[in-house]
């Protein structure tokens, strides 16, 4: 059969967002994402965004993929419709009178694998967020070749795995892992659809690297061909392998807050977050250099409350004025050591999986002492019996 590249649409292979150009990124970027731009996959990105994220941008679905497309966008509807209602549109205005007026615009949202709505709901007015997670960001050139068989089984699995985000506010680590391999990008996926929820628009889509000192370089088009045949590998030996390149890890997202709206810089990195792969690495160098930030964490398996886990804890300790979170964020006896304070919301009366006792102990202790404030969504894990809880933790007034 022949390949879908040959018949798409030259308007859909030059379809642009009117903001980004290929060949150079828009002034008003923020200046991070200018120097050394490198390669913008704008036509990619439009694809992505209108076929798999179901959003209305103008990017022609070519027609042998229209029944299917429909179908897709049918279900996906129905998903985004419930996540908005039970999620979205309780989650922010509750959140937005707990955060302090004078926010850093810098969030950091450790162990957020694909999780982009969640910061959106959490920091509506961010200016540059960076997710971090196991898994690669995927690489979005596969798609147009697909054929309407190939579509349909694609889109039906990037359904099923994205069920999880939607229904639950989560998404599970097998979902995430099943997004490694195969026709779409896993990572941008999820973020895309997350902008199709929100009504954003994707500006530019570009890749990058760390550099040792934690600088960002970001792959021209040239350096992604050469790097066509190096596969990323698993970030944990526990993991999935990806079947595509290693230019495909690291990747940035801007999008617009509406038409005329601000833009936003969203960056996710591919990383191990446990102290044998983040002491001294660029992740943690390029996170220091951003200073003071706002930071988040959900569903993230207690990871913070594990000794393996001490120097991303240290990191947001010290770095995190503010910081939003379920039960897997910093446990007591740490916030107070850094000098933090810890405010509760909704109940916890213990651990939603098998987490260290002591730390799940203070976690039900912090509950306790302080008075019951209620919480209207699921925000992450639930605890062992199924309540809904809030953490707040932040730098003390002097």
């Amino acid at each position: 059969m022949k390949s879908f590249a040959s018949i798409l649409p030259v308007v859909l292979l030059a379809a642009a967002l009117p903001e980004a150009r290929a060949d150079a990124p828009s002034p008003s970027l923020p200046a991070a994402s200018t120097e050394g731009a490198g390669h913008n996959f704008e036509a990619e990105l439009g694809l992505l965004h209108r076929v798999v994220a179901c959003a209305d941008n103008g990017v022609e679905v070519p027609a042998a993929w229209t029944k299917v497309v429909e179908r897709h966008c049918a279900d996906l509807a129905v998903q985004k419709k419930r996540f908005k209602a039970r999620y979205v549109d309780k989650a922010i205005p509750f959140i937005a009178k707990l955060r302090p007026a004078d926010l850093p615009e810098d969030v950091v949202y450790p162990f957020g694998g694909g999780d982009l709505a969640s910061a959106l709901v959490t920091y509506p007015d961010a200016t540059e967020i960076t997710t971090m997670s196991l898994e690669h960001a995927g690489d979005p050139t596969r798609l147009a070749a697909l054929e309407p068989w190939q579509l349909q089984r694609t889109l039906g699995d990037f359904r099923a795995a994205i069920r999880g985000l939607l229904a639950l506010h989560d998404s599970s680590s097998l979902n995430l892992q099943k997004m490694q391999r195969g026709p779409l990008p896993g990572q941008v996926a999820f973020f895309l659809t997350a902008l199709s929820v929100f009504e954003y628009q994707p500006v530019s889509l570009r890749y990058f690297r760390l550099e040792e000192d934690g600088s960002l370089h970001y792959y021209s088009e040239e350096e992604i061909a050469a790097l066509a045949s190096t596969t990323a590998k698993k970030k944990k030996s526990t993991w999935s392998n990806t079947d595509h390149s290693i230019a495909f890890s690291n990747v940035e997202l801007v999008f617009r807050r509406g038409e005329g709206g601000p833009l936003v810089v969203h960056r996710h990195i591919a990383a191990n977050l446990d102290d044998k792969h983040f002491g001294g690495s660029a992740v943690e160098k390029h996170l220091s250099s951003k200073g003071e930030v706002a930071a988040m964490t959900k569903a993230a398996s207690y990871l913070l409350w594990n000794a393996n886990f001490s120097l991303i804890r240290a990191y947001l300790s010290k770095s995190a004025v503010f910081m939003v979170s379920d039960s897997t964020g910093i446990p007591p006896a740490h916030a107070r050591k850094a000098g933090l304070a810890q405010v509760t919301y909704g109940k916890f009366t213990g651990a939603f999986l098998k987490a260290n006792a002591q730390h799940g102990n203070a976690f039900v202790h912090l509950w306790q002492e302080q008075p019951f404030r209620k919480v209207p969504f699921r925000y992450g894990y639930p605890d062992r019996v199924g309540n809904f809880h809030l953490l707040v933790t932040h730098r003390q007034t002097p």
